[in-house]
């Protein structure tokens, strides 16, 4: 795609968010676009977005799991990016004025004290560049349209990178733990996730690449092609380990992760 393309695409991203009209696919109109296209929109749309006077904060990481990989047709995770105003406290109120296609997921963010870079980055670096990891919930959108109305197509995973891999929001919560001072096996943390009272998924962190570390480490070395580190400070959402859950105004969500405490947050 050329820079007019992905300006063009970014703009449309950026209408859709705030008109909260989603707009066409963009796999539709560019049928020839690659994923190295859909990651440089994501990146002209976060670019513009810091022009408006947003920070990043963090990066997010999806498609974890290989059912998830298959059904979209992809060999790998994705990933986007957490700006500040994505985040919310736990057990807040989230607008749902805010977004048009809400689902939410659960998952383990890892929050850094130290750089981390690829190539090279392994389960250690990882660990060893953490400060705490906490229980999160994830607030998935759709700034593009899930079904093409003239067509019936479902979206790609084209799609979705270039809407930020779909991330919309975050929840921090729970207990945070220091993993080097924990015996824990991380693989064996898992969420039971309740929808207006009622359970809806349950899930094991091994959901996420068999070890939620393993999404932060698959996240260092791939921004590496770009000449990114991950820094410190920031959150790094690893991957959710159940399924996307739709949700509505009026709707509550309680992640309970067992002895890590639990995260919640209703919509209104």
């Amino acid at each position: 795609m050329t820079p007019d393309q992905l300006k063009e695409a970014a703009l449309r991203l950026e209408q859709a968010e705030r008109t909260r009209t989603p707009c066409r696919q963009f796999s539709l109109d560019y049928p020839e676009m690659r994923i190295d296209d859909a990651y440089a929109i994501q990146h002209a749309w976060i670019a513009l977005k810091q022009e408006n006077g947003r920070t990043i904060k963090g990066h997010k990481i999806g498609l974890t799991s290989k059912a998830m990989q298959r059904a979209v047709n992809i060999g790998e995770p994705d990933f986007g990016v957490l700006l500040d105003d994505m985040f919310y406290r736990d057990g807040t109120t989230i607008p749902t004025d805010r977004f048009m296609q809400l689902r939410i997921e659960a998952e383990l963010a890892f929050v850094l004290d130290k750089p981390l870079s690829g190539p090279e980055c392994t389960l250690f670096d990882v660990l060893d560049a953490t400060a705490y990891i906490t229980p999160a919930l994830e607030v998935l959108d759709a700034r593009i349209q899930r079904i093409d109305p003239g067509s019936g197509r479902t979206r790609t995973v084209l799609d979705t990178i270039s809407d930020n891999a779909a991330n919309a929001a975050l929840v921090l919560g729970g207990r945070p733990f220091r993993p080097r001072l924990v015996d824990t096996d991380l693989r064996r943390i898992g969420a039971i996730v309740s929808k207006n009272g009622e359970v809806e998924e349950t899930g094991l962190a091994a959901g996420v690449l068999n070890h939620p570390a393993y999404g932060v480490v698959w996240l260092a070395n791939r921004l590496h092609r770009y000449g990114v580190t991950l820094q410190a400070g920031e959150v790094i959402l690893a991957g959710s380990f159940i399924r996307p859950l739709d949700v509505a105004k009026g709707d509550t969500v309680i992640a309970d992760y067992g002895d890590f405490g639990t995260v919640s947050c209703h919509f209104g």
